[in-house]
Order: C-alpha cells, then sequence, then structure tokens
C-alpha cells in the first residue's frame, strides 16, 4: 500500500513500525502526531475495538483520537501449532485439549489483541484449558510457536501463510465463518464449534482534527491504490478480501463492533495494567 500511494499521491509514503502491547505503544504515538493530513495510522480492529475494553487506561480513545479514513482490507486468522504438535486436525486437536485439561498454552500477540481472544473464545465454545501466554507483538508468539516453546497461537493468514507452507506450522482452522480458497483443506472452527468467528480488518485513520479534505483526499488515494493491479494480486496471494469502507462506512463499522467486543471481552475476563 505504501508504495502504490507515494505512486498516487506523488510523494515519499514512511511507513514506520511501532510495536509493543498489541498496538497500544502504536497508537498512543500516533494519537501525538500533527492533524495536518500527514500523520497516518494504519491498524487492526483489535487495537481500535478490543483494547479499550482490556486496558484500564489504554492511553487513547478510538472513537474520539482518530479520524476514520478507511478501511482496506479482511482476513481471517488460522489457528496453528507446532508441527509435533500430537493431533493432525482440528477434530482431533479439541479432543486432545480437552483430553487433558490445563495442559497446553497458546502464545498471542499481547493481552487485548484478537488472537488473544481467540484463544479465549475457543475455551468458551469448545470447553478448553488453554493457558494465555502474551507476547509483545506476533512475530515473538510466532518465533517460540515455531520453536516449539508454546504449541500453539492464532495468527493473521498473510502472517502465517509462508509458515504454513513450508510445513513449519500446522494450520488447524480458520476463525472465518467458512473455508478461504488458500486453504481449502483447512476448515472453519465453526465446522466443529458453531458460533465461533472472529476476522481481522485492517484499516487507516489519521488523528483527531485532521481537516476533512484532507482525509477526503487520502481516501481518494487509498481506493486508487487498492484498484492497482499489483495490490490487487498481492492481496488475492495473502487471502485478503478487500474493503472499501470510507470514512462514514468505517465509522458504521468500528461503532457497530465496539459493544460487541466489550461484551466478548467481560465474557472472557481478560484484562492488562
Amino acid at each position: 500500500m505504501a508504495t502504490q500511494l507515494a505512486d498516487t499521491l506523488k510523494q515519499s509514503v514512511i511507513v514506520s513500525n511501532k510495536a509493543g502491547a498489541g498496538g497500544v505503544v502504536g497508537t498512543q504515538a500516533a494519537k501525538r502526531e500533527r492533524a495536518d493530513g500527514y500523520n497516518l495510522l494504519f491498524t487492526a480492529n483489535s487495537n481500535q475495538l478490543i483494547v479499550p475494553w482490556i486496558y484500564a487506561k489504554p492511553g487513547f480513545d478510538p472513537l474520539r483520537d482518530f479520524e476514520p479514513i478507511a478501511a482496506v482490507g479482511v482476513v481471517p486468522n488460522v489457528l496453528l501449532v507446532n508441527p509435533g504438535f500430537p493431533a493432525q486436525d482440528l477434530k482431533g486437536f479439541i479432543a486432545e485439549v480437552k483430553a487433558h485439561p490445563g495442559k497446553y498454552r497458546y502464545a498471542s500477540a499481547g493481552t487485548g489483541t484478537l488472537n488473544h481472544l481467540l484463544g479465549a473464545m475457543l475455551n468458551e465454545k469448545g470447553g478448553l484449558e488453554l493457558e494465555h501466554v502474551p507476547y509483545k507483538g506476533v512475530a515473538p508468539a510466532m518465533t517460540d510457536v515455531l520453536g516449539n516453546q508454546v504449541p500453539m497461537l492464532f495468527a493473521s493468514l498473510p502472517s502465517a501463510l509462508e509458515a504454513v507452507k513450508a510445513g513449519q506450522l500446522r494450520a488447524i482452522g480458520v476463525s472465518s465463518a467458512s473455508r478461504v480458497p488458500l486453504l481449502p483443506d483447512v476448515p472453519a472452527i465453526a465446522e466443529a464449534l458453531p458460533g465461533f468467528s472472529g476476522d481481522l480488518w485492517v484499516a487507516f485513520y489519521a488523528p483527531a482534527g485532521t481537516p476533512k479534505a484532507a482525509t477526503s483526499r487520502l481516501y481518494e488515494a487509498i481506493e486508487a491504490a487498492l484498484a492497482a493491479p499489483a495490490v490487487q494480486q498481492r492481496f488475492q496471494q495473502l487471502g485478503v478480501t478487500v474493503l472499501h469502507d470510507g470514512p462514514e462506512a468505517l465509522a458504521r463499522r468500528q461503532a457497530a463492533e465496539f459493544e460487541q467486543w466489550r461484551d466478548i471481552v467481560k465474557a472472557s475476563g481478560a484484562k492488562a495494567d
């Protein structure tokens, strides 16, 4: 997206990755930037919908501190296990974990992230007792699952696809309501646990107070980037379904899901300092 946006806007687009606390660090940094149309936040729905219910003081209000610009795409999460895990498929996985309550742990990108709460949902829907192990981002979490320090995690399909294809991780199930084309042999978790569903969507925001003229121009540039064949091809390769939400549609999407995630967080009992 950065490369294509630079071509469309005729100026440099610099990506500044700020990992930590499941997105909280980066979002706090983005909040402090000038609201001049040149500073953007590219983030996931877990950061905008879940973190505020997890942290007593997250340091930002996703509904007040940011101007919505555009939702870009939606992807499923994949339940992944180290190849040494004894179960080979979803049915066997559920049976193995049920047979050994409290034995198995799952990694996440941090307390309050989507892959944390998907694990909590798995416990609730499946009657399982998986222990949550939070990390400072998905990369270190996946590293430890690859090394079998922790046997499993949920990760977005784009971040996991290469490891699955290489046989470094085994895909057990996907979090979307139905199977995905890139992993046709991997069942939706909902096939075994009805009602299980949780996708990741990503979107652009700007600090509150950014002029509407700027957010409108940025939305137009993002739409142009999404229409580029190279971007469409790359998204397809990663299993990303393109979204075309503008500022108003993104605000509606976020507001509609905000209270829903409050209830999920409450049921999970998840909290962070």
